[in-house]
Order: structure tokens, then sequence, then C-alpha cells
């Protein structure tokens, strides 16, 4: 009995490793897309922005924004809310924290020339990318961003798709708003976001085949 608890006991374990990685990686995309000045993606720009505003790190400000979004889907889905989804607060302080880690690992990056900008822009774009498909083929929670989207789309009648874009729109919205209002400049809001709202998403999708080969090899 022991022995059969263990073997089920492992493939969770391995997904939980996978999952962490992913975070770990998506962290390190983060960290590429603000050393290169052109943007954060549309996820990251509320904790750039407040970061500039407040003078806490963008992984402290990552953490919070997050807890506020598991706060807002207990709100929207009430009984419907599963408790298990509460381990996206585990993941945000990981998250958030290795985030930190990065920028300390990247604080001597800087690129001396716009082509130099771009190329750590679209590595850290590929880096997010990555850390998402690693993140859904792990196949446990998915982040706070997306939880509060899935959250909404129980309650109305809109498709995920439709419904991550205007989430998305609105994030970069607010950001831009709260960077004229509180710095008098626009702030984090650049061509690299533009870049990443369009690139990330079909990056995944690509990324989602071979990551399909990992999860049948690695984590059964």
């Amino acid at each position: 009995m022991a022995e059969k608890t263990k073997l089920k006991m492992f493939p969770l374990c391995k997904r939980i490793v996978l999952l962490c990685l992913g975070l770990l990686v998506m962290a390190f995309g983060v960290a590429f897309s603000i050393k290169a000045a052109l943007g954060t993606s549309p996820i990251s720009s509320v904790p750039y922005v407040t970061g500039a505003i407040s003078g806490l790190s963008v992984g402290t400000t990552t953490i919070i924004m997050n807890t506020l979004f598991v706060l807002i889907q207990i709100a929207i889905l009430r009984r419907r809310y599963q408790p298990y989804q509460l381990l996206q607060l585990p993941a945000a302080i990981l998250f958030g924290t290795a985030i930190d880690v990065a920028g300390f690992v990247l604080q001597g990056l800087v690129p001396a020339a716009y082509w130099q900008q771009w190329l750590i822009c679209l590595l850290g774009i590929f880096l997010v990318a990555l850390g998402v498909s690693m993140e859904v083929t792990a196949g446990l929670i998915t982040t706070a961003g997306e939880g509060i989207v899935l959250a909404i789309c129980q309650v109305a009648p809109v498709k995920f798709g439709n419904m991550k874009m205007a989430f998305d729109l609105t994030l970069v919205a607010l950001s831009v708003i709260l960077s004229f209002l509180f710095l008098g400049h626009l702030d984090g809001v650049r061509e690299g976001t533009v870049a990443a709202a369009i690139l990330v998403g079909q990056l995944t999708k690509q990324l989602n085949k071979p990551m399909k080969v990992v999860e049948r090899f690695f984590l059964q």
C-alpha cells in the first residue's frame, strides 16, 4: 500500500518541480524585459509602474498584485471558488521573489544600442512564453492573472481568448494612467509591450507541442 502511494506521489512531485521551474523561467523573462527598457509584458506592466511609484521592488509589487487577484477571484466565484486555487499565493511569492533574484543576477546587463535592447527584449518574451508553457504542462494551478480571467469566464458569457485580451489591455491602460498621474511620464509601456502582447501567446502555442513530449515521457 505504501509503495502504491509512493508511485502515485512521484508524478505529482515531478509536476510541482516543473511548475516551479516554469515560474523561475518566467521570472527571468520578466527581468530580461525590464533590462531591455522597451516596456514590460502586459501582466508585468502594473507591478513595474507601481514599483516605480512606491519604491518597492517589482517582485514585491508582483506578489501584492497577485494576492489581490486571488481575492478578486474569491469575490467573483464565492461558493464556486475551489480552495486548492489558494496555492496561487505561494506560487505568486515564488514568482515575485524570483523576479527580484533575476533582477539582481542581471544587474550588470546594460544594453548600449537599440538593437541590443530588442535582442534582450525578445529573449525575455521567449522565456516568458517558455515559462507559461511549462506551467500549462505541469497542469496543477494557473497563475493568479490567468485565474482571474478564468473566474470571469465562469460567470460571464465570454470566451477565454477575448477576456484575456481585454484583461491585458486593461492592465496596460491602468499602467499608462498611473505613469502619467504619479510619474509625469510614460514608463514601462513601450513597443516591447506590444511585441510581448502579440508574441507570447503565439510562442506558447508552439512551445506546447514539444512540451507534450516532456509530459508523455517524464510526467506520467
